[in-house]
């Protein structure tokens, strides 16, 4: 189900105004882009295109930094459909208990998501050490959506300290922002980090 199929189930909740479905597109709509980042670095080990890549451009560092701008703009732009998708959703429903207040954070939220998961994906360290882009994807899919979700329901302060798609989620509906913030910043950071040690250690076969 995408994220205007979550938003239509997601207007049968309890929500004030728009901005509570959108905090649920933002999460979908990043994890989502997650798989694109994923792709564009695992993909090169997978496909052995980064012999080729590494040839040309022998700083990888220069490599890493430049896939990242890229895969975060274009995170941000594929998101922006959804974005402007669901509020089409909302606005043909015609909900009448909810109001527009922070429609446009919402939007804002979901690109932003969308480049942020896109390079935390990119960055993730797990495809340079595996060299396998389907072995990447799923032990962040099942890290994010299987593992962290029950560390939420025994330790919720833990789990609101490290889930990423429960942070977008927040931010998207305008609650817990600073620490939503620091929550995706933290992502950003080790994953970048993790690709960076991983990827200058492995060697090119």
């Amino acid at each position: 189900m995408g994220p205007v199929g979550l938003l239509l189930a997601a207007l049968d909740a309890e929500f004030g105004s728009v901005s509570g479905p959108m905090g649920v597109v933002a999460m979908m709509t990043g994890l989502v882009m997650l798989a694109l980042g994923v792709i564009s670095t695992a993909g090169e080990w997978t496909h052995r295109t980064v012999q080729t890549t590494f040839l040309l451009v022998p700083r990888r560092g220069l490599v890493l930094a430049a896939k990242a701008v890229g895969v975060a703009l274009l995170g941000a732009a594929f998101a922006a459909v959804p974005a402007v998708a669901s509020l089409g959703v909302i606005a043909l429903v015609g909900v009448d208990d909810l109001n527009w207040n922070g429609w446009l954070r919402g939007v804002v939220v979901t690109v932003a998501a969308g480049a942020v998961f896109a390079v935390i994906g990119a960055g993730a360290g797990i495809g340079a050490a595996t060299a396998n882009t389907a072995a990447a994807l799923t032990v962040l899919y099942l890290f994010i959506l299987g593992v962290l979700p029950l560390v939420r329901v025994g330790k919720p302060e833990l789990g609101d300290a490290v889930d990423p798609a429960h942070a977008v989620m927040l931010l998207g509906q305008g609650s817990e922002e600073t620490r939503s913030v620091i929550v995706l910043t933290g992502w950003v950071a080790v994953s970048s980090i993790a690709g960076w040690i991983l990827t200058h250690r492995r060697p090119v076969q």
